[in-house]
């Protein structure tokens, strides 16, 4: 009877205890067998899939008409604005930010229009209206993702227009390393977290 208790007891807790990062669990099941293995497959396949989720769900909340492939220049240039070798003057940074503002203003503008204007037509669809009847909110949807793909577009041009070659090349060349949008931050601060520790 005890022996029971104290399996049941040992099985509840392990069952409960915090969970494990995934280089945990590969130093763990090593003893276990190819099963361990064959769950860690499994577990990469979810992350897949979850982050295929996230493309998607980012796709469907994205006010453009192009979706993918056009560079997001002023949120990309963030993490490189008081980087010495970027050299960014006081003038272009103000240029940038009037540019990033007045993008961003008309896209926070459309954005909800969009959205809203998308799941109106996916609920209608789904619901029996006819194309025809739906012709008119597609319409209006078209010419929002179009505004704010006109608006992008602008904000590139006047983005190349403001930097200059070389800070242009360096800014490309640095994201094409895989430093994109902000990310390059989010490492220094994790580094500097580290050392602290």
């Amino acid at each position: 009877m005890k022996k029971t208790t104290l399996l049941m007891i040992a099985s509840a807790t392990m069952l409960l205890a915090a969970p494990t990062t995934e280089t945990d669990m590969a130093t763990q099941g090593r003893g276990m067998g190819a099963k361990m293995g064959q769950g860690q497959g499994m577990m990469m396949h979810g992350k897949k899939m979850m982050c295929r989720k996230g493309v998607a769900k980012k796709a469907m909340h994205s006010p453009f008409l192009i979706k993918h492939g056009l560079p997001h220049l002023t949120k990309m240039m963030m993490p490189y604005m008081n980087d010495p070798d970027f050299a960014l003057s006081a003038e272009q940074k103000g240029q940038l930010a009037k540019v990033r503002k007045e993008t961003m203003s008309t896209i926070k503008k459309i954005k909800p229009e969009v959205i809203a204007l998308r799941k109106e037509i996916i609920s209608s669809s789904t619901s029996g209206k006819s194309a025809a009847g739906l012709k008119e909110k597609v319409e209006k949807l078209a010419s929002l993702e179009a505004e704010a793909t006109m608006a992008h577009l602008k904000c590139i041009e006047e983005t190349k227009a403001i930097l200059s070659k070389d800070q242009l090349l360096y800014m490309l060349s640095h994201q094409n390393r895989g430093i994109k949008h902000g990310k390059r931050m989010m490492r220094q601060s994790k580094g500097m977290m580290k050392r602290a520790q």
